[in-house]
């Protein structure tokens, strides 16, 4: 909150003076969007956003990510001390619709360089409040190398055709059935966004270009490597249906030819209802379903409680929220094998 007051004559002047010499020191830190040795200050919505900044970023970036670990993102409020250190920043990289205070905060902030990922690659939707993510699996097996290429080009239209919606359209698709924003959890996606983030960061700190050039190749070519074996590690299994407590895999699902069931839709502390639970348990049966997954950041009970009534056994699908010492891995990489791994386990991979 700005608390206007009235300041005495001589207050006013030693006001000037002091505002005249930080005016200076920004002049020669880009504005107060570098730190003092020189790093572009970087704010990072979460840790999907994060973790973009650091791998692209590396020793000319300072980042400052605004949700700690193990905090929830979806239910982050901003500290006044978060909003200054936000405001200070050189480049803000976020997601638009993830979390709404951040969201607010960012609209307000006078920072030249804004990143939503949100507007780096294609959102797409999903059916959340339970059922199937069918996506387009059938059409990615058995892709000849043309198809791909046409699949990919209609994908990049789409992207510049949902790029030119502008702020409205955005608007329109943070609506609760509107389109899903874990993103990140498609390792192809993924790479589309890291290379929009690097160009940002070109733009923002263009000393440095050459090196988050680099960077941002060096993590693509990861995140390739990570889609080859999520591709080759689910293209046989004895079943492509799973639950989960949080419907956040839909692209994930889309991208390997899986159906993602959740158990009451995004929101992983919600209850689902008789219906709901019985649905599933159908579900289960009829596609040999043999695991419900479950989260680190959020309670596991709705998962235990189907699991026990079903006969079914429990493991950990992370949504890489956020890292934490329950995590299974150390950064977005590690937990994504750690993901495959326990996606393999449960649908049987051959």
């Amino acid at each position: 909150m700005n608390v206007r007051r009235l300041i005495p004559t001589a207050a006013t002047a030693g006001a000037v003076t002091l505002g005249l010499l930080a005016l200076s020191a920004c002049s020669t830190s880009d504005a107060a969007g570098v730190d003092g040795d020189g790093r572009l200050k970087v704010s990072a919505s979460f840790y999907p956003m994060q973790y973009l900044a650091e791998q692209i970023g590396g020793a000319n970036v300072s980042v400052t990510p605004l949700t700690k670990p193990g905090v929830e993102p979806h239910d982050l409020e901003l500290k006044p001390r978060q909003t200054a250190e936000l405001n200070d920043s050189g480049l803000i990289l976020y997601l638009k619709g993830v979390q709404p205070a951040v969201d607010k905060a960012i609209e307000q902030s006078g920072v030249k360089y804004k990143v939503d990922a949100a507007t780096l690659t294609q959102l797409e939707h999903f059916d959340t409040a339970g059922g199937h993510d069918h996506g387009h699996e059938e059409g990615h097996e058995g892709e000849s190398e043309a198809e791909h290429e046409e699949h990919a080009a209609e994908g990049e239209a789409g992207h510049e055709e949902h790029a030119a919606e502008g702020e409205a359209g955005h608007e329109e698709h943070q609506d609760e059935a509107g389109a899903d924003p874990h993103i990140w959890l498609d390792p192809v996606k993924y790479a589309e966004v890291a290379k929009g983030v690097g160009a940002q960061m070109e733009k923002a700190d263009p000393d440095h270009a050459a090196d988050y050039r680099k960077n941002t190749d060096a993590l693509v070519a990861k995140l390739t490597a990570l889609h080859t074996d999520f591709e080759q590690g689910l293209k046989n299994s004895s079943t492509k249906t799973f639950i989960t407590t949080h419907s956040a895999f839909g692209y994930l699902a889309e991208r390997y030819g899986l159906e993602q069931e959740g158990i009451a839709g995004v929101d992983p502390e919600s209850e689902p209802s008789p219906a709901r639970i019985k649905e599933l348990q159908g579900i289960a049966k009829k596609d040999k379903v043999t695991t419900v997954f479950f989260e680190t950041l959020a309670s596991d009970k709705t998962a235990r409680t189907l699991a026990s009534d079903t006969g079914l056994r429990t493991d950990v699908l992370d949504p890489l929220e956020g890292i934490t010492d329950r995590s299974k891995g150390d950064d977005y990489i590690e937990v994504m094998r750690s993901n495959l791994a326990a996606l393999q386990k449960a649908l049987g991979a051959k």
